[in-house]
Parts: C-alpha cells; structure tokens; sequence
C-alpha cells in the first residue's frame, strides 16, 4: 500500500475531541460531523471514527469517490462498521481492543461483589435508617461462566478466578491445553454448561451467531437463583425475555451495562425490573479512557505510515480480531 506523503485522517467527532498533537506535521487531520461525513470521505486515507456510537459511516459509505485505506474505531465492537459496502472493500479495519480489558474486568468482578454481599440491600436499609443484620453468599467455590474468549473475556475469567470462583471459557469453537483455563469450549457447548453457573457473563463480539443468544431458553436453562452480567452488547439479549425470567423469580438478578436501544428508553420496563442493575454503557470508561485510545491509534499511525503490519485488524467476515486469546495472555505475562 502507498501512504501519501502527507496522509488526511479524517475523524468522525464526538465531544471530547482526540488529542491527536502526535499526529502534527505528519499528517492532515481533518473533522467532520455525521451531517458532512459523506461529502468529507472521499477526502480522506484513515478514518478514525471516534464517535464509535455513531452509524453514519452505514449510510456514508455507499455514496461516490473514493474511500480510506484504514478505518479505526475507538471501541472494542466493531458491529456498526460490519455492513456489506465496507466489508467488501479492500479497506482494512481496526479496532481498540486491548484498551477496555481490565477495567469491563474490574466492573464485572465488583458487579459479582455487589451481588454477592448484597450491598444494595445495604444501602437501602441505611437509606431507611434500619439496622438489620445479614448472611451474604461466598463467591470462593461458586462457578462462572463467561461467554466470550477475546481479551475481555478472558481478563474477566483471569480476574474472576484471583476471587477463588472456577470459570469456563466460552469461545466460537473449543481448544484445549488453554495456559489460563485449561480448556475453552466451544459455543455449541453453552446449554449444557448454563445449568451449573452462578455467574453468567456475555462479553461476546456481536455476530449473527450471538444476535439473541440469552432468550427464554438460555434463562429458562440457568440454574435458580443464578445471576446474569452483560458487558457485551445489547442485542446480545432478548430483553422482554430477561425481565420476565427477573420477574418470575428465575433468576436472583442482573445487571447490564448495554441495551439494545441506547440511551435506554424511560418507558422499558427493565428500569424497575426486579434485582436488575442498570448502567449506561460505561463499564469500559476509567479515568483518562479517550487519551488511552488517541494513544493507541497514534501508535497503529506510526505502524501505518512505516508500512509495518498494523495492530488489531478485524476480519470483517468473523466480526472480531481473530487471534485476541492464549497467545496474547501468554506475551502479556512475559512482558
């Protein structure tokens, strides 16, 4: 590929902008917003689409002139950039993955705490002035089961497994000898792992095989009293289905950190649903969050212009970057 001497990155804006300083005198960088992404693409070489919740790119990419060599979005899920046009284009994509892993692992570990030792029911007798005492669950002993085998969720399992809880690793197909788990089973093997969890954790890509994967079968197969995470995406779930699995008592509770309809509606009957906890799409979001991801298209740019092989480039057909498992976790302890 020939990089043009002074390459144009064009950038999808949301508010804060990147800081891009690193960027300056090596390249042009140009903003758009979704109202002028059409007429500004064919301008660019790199798009980095920082606002990543956006779907202009959808609706822009069709149109006439050329198109970018690169696309990044500032976001682990690709899902919104998976349309045929891209797709079919020899343009490669990249993503952010790697930036978001310990923290959505953080939040999971500390949403399984909560759980666990009924903090909330905490909070409300304090709020009620009531001094009641307690027996809260030991997570030492108790079993996770964490849908997802890149980065996220092997972090999850890593750092759910330092809290004594045993884990299985779900994945698109199953390997074995796995250096953290042993062994990752493969997504076949999901109904039948279901009715031993306490914990079930979606941190899945978003592809046509896992678009309404925990419906009224999945909840109806989890074992009474089990607990549901979602840091994935909300399409991920059948919602009508959740709340009434919540509703019937079938399970002890959940929480999910995406919907399927963002922001969520105040009309959805999930903002009351029983034992659920309701978070606006931030598990991943720790201070200095959007600097972190400036970094690291910085750095896939120095690869870009160098002509050296770039980080994290999904393949458009699976939906993810494949590779994002046992070898990385093993060149990340040896670092």
């Amino acid at each position: 590929m020939s990089i043009p001497r002074e390459p144009r990155v064009l950038v999808l804006d949301a508010e804060p902008l990147p800081r891009l300083d690193r960027l300056s005198g090596r390249a042009r960088v140009l903003h758009c917003d979704e109202k002028t992404l059409a007429t500004r693409l064919p301008e660019a070489d790199v798009l980095l689409v920082w606002d990543f919740l956006s779907d202009a790119v959808r609706e822009a990419w069709p149109g006439p002139g050329p198109r970018p060599a690169w696309v990044h979005t500032a976001s682990a899920g690709v899902d919104r950039l998976l349309f045929p046009e891209l797709m079919d284009s020899p343009a490669v994509v990249t993503n952010a993955r790697g930036v978001f892993d310990r923290p959505i692992a953080e939040y999971v570990a500390g949403l399984v705490l909560a759980f666990a030792k009924d903090f909330l029911g905490s909070w409300e007798l304090q709020r009620q002035r009531r001094w009641r005492h307690r027996e809260t669950a030991k997570v030492h002993g108790s079993r996770a089961l964490v849908v997802g085998s890149g980065p996220i969720g092997r972090r999850i399992g890593v750092t759910l497994r330092a809290l004594g809880i045993e884990v299985d690793l779900v994945g698109r197909r199953a390997r074995e000898a796995d250096p953290d788990f042993g062994r990752v089973h493969a997504s076949e093997s999901l109904p039948e792992l279901l009715p031993g969890a306490d914990w079930v954790i979606c941190a899945a890509p978003l592809t046509p095989a896992t678009r309404g994967l925990f419906d009224r079968a999945a909840f109806e197969r989890m074992k009474p009293g089990a607990r549901f995470i979602n840091v994935g995406r909300g399409q991920h779930v059948v919602e009508p289905d959740l709340d009434a699995a919540l509703r019937g008592g079938r399970l002890a509770g959940a929480a999910l950190d995406v919907f399927a309809a963002e922001p969520l509606p105040e009309s959805s009957p999930l903002w009351d649903a029983p034992g659920l906890l309701v978070s606006p799409h931030m598990s991943g979001d720790t201070v200095g969050w959007r600097q972190d991801l400036a970094e690291q298209f910085c750095d896939n740019f120095d690869r870009w212009v160098a002509g050296e092989p770039l980080f994290n480039v999904v393949d458009k057909r699976l939906g993810y970057v494949p590779g994002a498992g046992a070898a990385e976790a093993r060149e990340e302890r040896e670092r």
